[in-house]
């Protein structure tokens, strides 16, 4: 085989990259990283199309984006950081996407294993030495569905195509890839790397349910006299809302959302029931728990021993939680779109017009629950709060107004997330994403993610102070800058952890902590102008501390968005 046959391991990854259909990779580059940057200057001097490289300052940032997008999509992007540091960087993103079961291949470089120049890309920097630890990849195991460590470029496609099968395989979720610095410099003959096609070695999709079960389902609704769902990823497939709303107009069923990641059913429609799911599993006959992790807190809920329970989900049994704890009487592992679709089928060919009417009346018979619950949420947004402290439920409820029906909102309000769930009302599948993890700090990537994915469509993205500052913001907006990805972040600054407070509060309502108020929570300093963080890197930046300022500062920060520009609106919301 002649000399200009052969190449480097780097572009036999980067081939591998591009028939698997990665469209970005999210990168912060090092080291390790020489033998692709020289591969990738080698392609764009041949021509050649590669997946879009983003130069992200932050793996916090990069990790996000590669969120947002997966969300949006469905699609796992790749995300390449720097040896252990950029997987220690990345690792809270990890976590967050494993809870929110969302598919990223994230790749990092490796140490050189070999010392003194044996092989092309052997140790000639200090770091070297020091980025070498023993097992690199248990920063993120506990985050992934697999990892590996890429032994030589002959298998790079084949290896390649394993890691994105399962990621995209449900669950979905995230898998880990290191990258010797060796193994990408080494130079390989090119008839002994092949391709792995995804129509033969691609992910596993879940499915329906045979139709006894399917049967049993639709038997126990149909004889439901007051039967509930509960859910809260549901939404992440848009046929999914769809199949929900269709099943429960169709069988009369309340339908709760309970620490939700997307919108799982429309707000307009007659069965949304709320946010709080104790208030209807009291008095439930029959329940579905459908794409859920947690329902309820148990410690709060009691729960009816002649409730019959079905649970639905794409990961019923909660393998990755050590402790789960909610009885079930069925337990299906399937895709919810698929069942409930099989159900209302079942439902149709059965229903009787007395079955029709008794759903009819059922429906009706919640519509002054309907009136007073949308009373509440209206009569909080009645107070406007006062200068220094403007309330959360009339920024909300303003920013709502001001937004149309499919933009997409990015929430991080912790303790205000009621708020911006009530107030800002989404009606479409996919215009509203929340973190299903225990990180903080991932709205700001998601937002670019999101944007990057839907260009057409605002983001707007709410978080708290303390979000805020966990989002490396320097990062996300030196990135919305750079790739013109003009999002709109909303800080609710209230001066600190007000999660935190609550917290003690809970356990210790009549504590020392309650009694002096001092809860180690606050942030607050001399200045705290959350706004001028983004101006550095162009984006529009305003704070707001009086509530007859608020509709015209978000109008302004709209208009700045609309044209091409990030903005950031500090919203003064009281200190803690």
């Amino acid at each position: 085989m002649s000399q200009a046959e052969q190449r480097s391991g780097a572009h036999y990854f980067l081939e591998g990259l591009t028939e698997l259909g990665i469209e970005h990779v999210f990168s912060n580059l090092g080291t390790d990283h020489v033998s692709i940057i020289e591969e990738l200057a080698r392609w764009d001097q041949e021509g050649r199309p590669h997946p879009n490289m983003l130069l992200v300052p932050h793996e916090n940032v990069a990790i996000h984006m590669a969120a947002g997008f997966a969300a949006v999509t469905g699609r796992g992007q790749a995300v390449m950081v720097h040896v252990d540091a950029g997987t220690a960087n990345a690792a809270m993103g990890m976590h967050n996407m494993f809870r929110g079961r969302l598919p990223v291949l994230l790749m990092a470089g490796k140490a050189p294993y070999t010392l003194r120049n044996e092989l092309p890309g052997s140790r000639d920097n200090y770091v070297h030495f020091v980025q070498d630890p023993f097992d690199m990849a248990s920063v993120v195991r506990p985050y992934v569905k697999w990892d590996y460590s890429l032994p030589t470029g002959v298998i790079a496609k084949e290896v390649l195509r394993r890691g994105h099968s399962v990621m995209q395989s449900d669950p979905q979720g995230p898998v880990y890839l290191t990258l010797p610095r060796e193994v990408l410099a080494e130079t390989i003959d090119g008839d002994k790397v092949k391709a792995y096609s995804g129509e033969r070695y691609g992910p596993v999709m879940s499915g329906g349910i045979d139709d006894e079960r399917a049967q049993a389902i639709a038997a126990q609704l149909m004889s439901a006299s007051n039967p509930i769902a509960v859910t809260s990823y549901l939404g992440r497939k848009a046929e999914a809302v769809a199949a929900l709303e269709d099943l429960a107009l169709l069988c009369g069923i309340k339908v709760f959302e309970f620490s939700p990641s997307h919108m799982n059913i429309s707000r307009t429609s007659p069965c949304f029931s709320g946010f709080e799911p104790g208030k209807g599993v009291g008095n439930a006959d029959v329940g579905l728990l459908l794409d859920v992790d947690v329902p309820w807190l148990p410690k709060f809920v009691q729960v009816s021993s002649e409730t019959r329970w079905t649970h639905i989900d794409v990961d019923p049994i909660k393998k990755d939680f050590p402790m789960w704890g909610f009885a079930t009487d069925m337990r299906v592992q399937a895709d919810c779109a698929t069942v409930l679709r099989q159900v209302a089928k079942i439902v149709r060919a059965k229903a009787s017009d007395a079955f029709h009417k008794k759903v009819s009346a059922r429906i009706d018979g919640w519509f002054a629950a309907s009136v007073e619950r949308k009373a509440v949420v209206a009569h909080a947004a009645e107070d406007h709060g006062k200068p220094g402290a403007i309330t959360a439920a009339w920024l909300c409820a303003a920013l709502g107004a001001a937004i149309s029906p499919d933009d997409l909102v990015i929430n991080e309000a912790i303790r205000n997330t009621f708020a911006v769930l009530n107030q800002i009302p989404r009606c479409k599948p996919l215009t509203l994403f929340c973190g299903a993890g225990g990180g903080l700090g991932y709205s700001g990537g998601m937002a670019l993610g999101a944007k990057l994915a839907n260009p057409k469509v605002r983001v707007v993205q709410v978080v708290g102070d303390g979000g805020f500052h966990f989002s490396t913001p320097t990062s996300v907006y030196a990135t919305a800058q750079r790739y013109n990805l003009p999002i709109f972040t909303v800080v609710l600054d209230n001066g600190g952890w007000q999660a935190v407070k609550e917290a003690v509060l809970r356990v210790y309502p009549d504590g020392v902590a309650a009694k002096t108020n001092e809860f180690q929570a606050r942030l607050q300093g001399q200045d705290r102008q959350f706004e001028k963080v983004a101006q550095a890197f162009g984006a529009h930046g305003e704070c707001v501390s009086d509530p007859a300022e608020v509709e015209a500062a978000i109008a302004r920060c709209l208009k700045a968005v609309d044209a091409g520009q990030a903005a950031v609106l500090n919203v003064q919301i009281g200190l803690q």
